[in-house]
């Protein structure tokens, strides 16, 4: 199937083939038809999968009528709301947004938290049809007025299991309250779960279900390798792997913000390894900054958070690291879900402690496949003897032949001794099951005795 045979107006289709793509990924394919007429839909696709394009395409060419050049805010009301969990998937999807519309007058924002709200506050007043947000500050826009949402049409929650697993529910409830009844709304989630199932059936109306992957899926272009190490040497053994591969475009993936400041900065001080860490406790303007040099090279190893890795727009990415087992195996999924995109190949390398034995065999549960440890000989681990090497088996005892012995060391010891040692003299008949020679000075000895002391039978003639 082409993007051609989908139905989409030619300003999009335009858009389309300059980018260079011609056929719809699977969640493409299934989605993009179900959006356009209207339908609600509850998708399931793993990262990597296009599920950005699948909704942005329809929305844009649905929203294609409204379309306006017009300068008066009036003209330009939100039609469509985008609601991501975090800032840098928010503004990806923005980011996808301003690709495809390109040849249609259509406007659009992005406003998150961690940067100035007024720049943002200015582009609501001038009026977009489409607002990609991250809940808090779309809800600090609802406050303060600056954001009308009466008249939006369709609804997307993108990544909703995270948004989820961050605590967003009781904030989405509240926008979904000012929303019309009377709208269109798109759930997609990187896996189905029953908590999942239970916010579409309160937010959706009799949607279709989509899912182009199973929740357990790893991509086959990747490959896994697990290294045992004692966790007081992982970031040692992350260093020694990255320099002796020389890998570049590294993404490193820690449980903590500590951790990732903590990892980054010493990679740097004993590695001697280009490495900076993103997550939530940084400036925004200085994560855009950070993404945009590891995007350029200039970074070799960017290190994350599981909450900041989500949305990061990477193609092509080489290098997935776990610095830290994730606790939930679906995390594993969506972590090296990052390497091995579009059919490329990818490396996920895993370096797993004592401790972290349990959360790889979670791993191999969920994905059903084994991932055999392996150690690096620099770094064995401590609770992994190393193998003994083979040597071959000696004969049994009875088995083994006595050493050869000349014959005359058998026949007369005192014949030639040249051959032998003193200190052989003694041992050679024990060596030979014979009994020991008396020598000479435990032989009796003739002795001349006195006639005065022979008895008379003894008496010479």
């Amino acid at each position: 199937m082409s993007f051609a045979e989908l139905g989409l107006p030619a300003e999009i289709q335009r858009a389309i083939d300059e980018l260079g793509y011609s056929e719809p990924t699977p969640i493409q394919a299934r989605a993009i038809p179900e959006v356009l007429a209207g339908r609600d839909l509850l998708a399931a696709a793993q990262t990597g999968t296009g599920k950005t394009a699948a909704f942005t395409l329809p929305i844009l060419a649905r929203l294609r009528r409204h379309a306006s050049t017009s300068v008066s805010p009036a003209m330009h009301p939100v039609r469509c709301l985008i609601l991501t969990p975090t800032r840098e998937l928010a503004d990806q999807v923005a980011s996808s947004v301003e690709q495809y519309r390109k040849y249609l007058p259509l406007r659009h924002a992005v406003v998150f938290g961690g940067i100035n709200i007024d720049p943002q506050k200015e582009a609501l007043r001038r009026g977009v049809e489409i607002v990609v947000a991250t809940p808090g500050r779309l809800l600090d826009h609802i406050e303060q007025k600056t954001v009308i949402l009466n008249r939006v049409e369709m609804l997307v929650l993108d990544e909703a299991d995270r948004m989820l697993d961050m605590g967003f529910i009781p904030d989405i409830r509240r926008i979904i309250s000012l929303l019309p009844k009377t709208r269109q709304t798109l759930l997609f989630s990187a896996t189905f779960s029953a908590e999942i199932k239970r916010l579409s059936s309160e937010f959706m109306t009799d949607p279709i279900t989509i899912e182009v992957a199973r929740q357990n899926a790893t991509a086959a272009s990747i490959e896994q390798r697990v290294f045992a190490v004692d966790g007081a040497r992982k970031r040692q053994l992350l260093g020694r792997l990255i320099n002796e591969r020389e890998m570049t475009q590294v993404i490193v993936f820690c449980r903590t913000k500590q951790g990732a400041d903590r990892l980054a900065r010493e990679l740097r001080q004993f590695d001697h390894i280009q490495a900076e860490a993103i997550h939530g406790d940084k400036a925004q303007q200085a994560r855009l900054d950070t993404l945009a040099s590891f995007k350029d090279g200039k970074l070799r190893v960017l290190v994350a958070t599981d909450i900041a890795a989500r949305g990061l727009d990477i193609t092509e990415l080489p290098y997935v690291v776990n610095f830290e087992m994730p606790n939930s195996p679906e995390d594993y999924v969506h972590r090296i879900g990052r390497t091995g995109r579009a059919g490329s190949s990818g490396v996920a390398l895993s370096l797993m402690s004592e401790d972290e034995q349990r959360l790889l065999e979670a791993i191999e549960k969920l994905t059903r496949q084994t991932l055999k440890p392996e150690c690096h000989n620099a770094f064995w681990p401590s609770w992994i003897p190393r193998p003994v090497t083979e040597r071959p088996p000696r004969p049994a005892l009875a088995e083994r032949k006595p050493a050869p012995v000349k014959a005359s060391r058998i026949e007369n010891v005192d014949n030639d001794r040249s051959d032998v040692d003193d200190d052989d003299d003694d041992e050679l008949p024990l060596r030979q099951g014979r009994r020991l020679p008396l020598t000479p000075r435990f032989q009796r000895e003739p002795r001349e005795v006195p006639a005065l002391l022979l008895p008379p039978r003894y008496e010479r003639a």
